[in-house]
């Protein structure tokens, strides 16, 4: 049945096909947060974004693409996110087990650019052939090509939700038009969570923003409003109100691996401030099987509360 919960959100996407509808409740009604509201989701992007050894070394068994698969499965994960390569890997041995983000396009780190763009790597075709419940694509606001990469966007997104397919962005700023502070600067990272959400995704992914102000037009604005800087939760807020008064779901990356205390205090922060959940990659997957299952259960744990 329902939660009234689910069937709240899925009201902020009226708009939608039924196909649409269908599959973002697959994704809130699958494992150990079903009917909660929030979401917990494995990417596994890592080994094309950064490189097998920086991503894998860690914890050999995760060169194995079946690897993930079985752990987001054991974890109870509301779904898993990958490049067509291990998305192929399994998804015939795992097909209506776990709901499938097909992550569309991908960035390298072998030339060391100031304004990337990643390249296309899949297909709309390529999520339905697979049994995918949602596609991924990566902006990079602040880059010199942001306005290829929108464009981009909009022509998959209407492709997908033509088919029925939710549409979730990663959207990082990044480029030569900011700073490495600016990066995640809370009024970067709330502009580009709302760009997402304007540009019609159904799920958007951002990194946890900080403290730092980086244009000085936005400051003048923020001081004007008095809105808090400071704790985490307050910016979490920022950012969830930044994405329609949040009626776009909104979820925050782990990011590179961390304490496990450290990332409880921040899954803590986005529960309080009205975030939707988690997407963490390299904090679950560079541990011991064991003690990522362990791991991932704290962190469902805190937003089920």
């Amino acid at each position: 049945m329902m939660s009234p919960r689910v069937r709240e959100i899925l009201s902020y996407y009226v708009a939608e096909n039924p196909g649409v509808r269908a599959n973002l409740a697959r994704f809130l009604n699958h494992g150990r947060l079903a009917g909660t509201g929030k979401l917990v989701i494995l990417p596994v992007d890592q080994g094309f974004e950064h490189g097998p050894a920086r991503s894998f070394a860690p914890n050999p068994p995760a060169y194995n693409p079946l690897y993930h698969f079985a752990l987001a499965l054991d974890a109870g994960c509301n779904g898993y996110a990958a490049p067509l390569g291990f998305i192929e890997a399994g998804a015939a041995e795992h097909a209506g087990e776990i709901p499938l983000i097909l992550k569309l396009n991908n960035h390298d780190l072998l030339l060391d650019e100031h304004d990337p763009m990643p390249a296309v790597t899949g297909s709309v075709r390529d999520a339905l052939r697979l049994g995918c419940s949602a596609v991924g694509f990566t902006i990079y606001p602040g880059s010199a090509y942001r306005q290829e990469m929108y464009e981009q966007l909009r022509e998959i997104a209407e492709e997908a939700k033509a088919h029925g397919l939710a549409v979730i962005v990663w959207s990082y700023p990044r480029g030569s038009g900011l700073s490495k502070e600016g990066e995640t600067a809370l009024d970067v990272v709330a502009y580009a969570a709302q760009i997402a959400a304007q540009l019609g995704a159904h799920i958007i992914k951002v990194k946890l923003p900080s403290s730092h102000i980086e244009q000085p037009e936005a400051k003048a604005a923020y001081d004007a409003a008095r809105i808090p800087l400071e704790p985490l939760a307050a910016r979490v807020r920022h950012v969830v109100q930044s994405c329609f008064d949040g009626r776009r779901i909104v979820i925050f990356s782990g990011g590179a691996r961390e304490q496990d205390q450290r990332l409880l205090e921040e899954v803590e922060a986005i529960h309080a401030g009205g975030g939707f959940g988690s997407i963490i990659g390299r904090n679950s997957f560079q541990r011991p099987k064991p003690e990522a299952l362990a791991l991932l259960r704290r962190i469902m744990e805190i937003y089920a509360n």
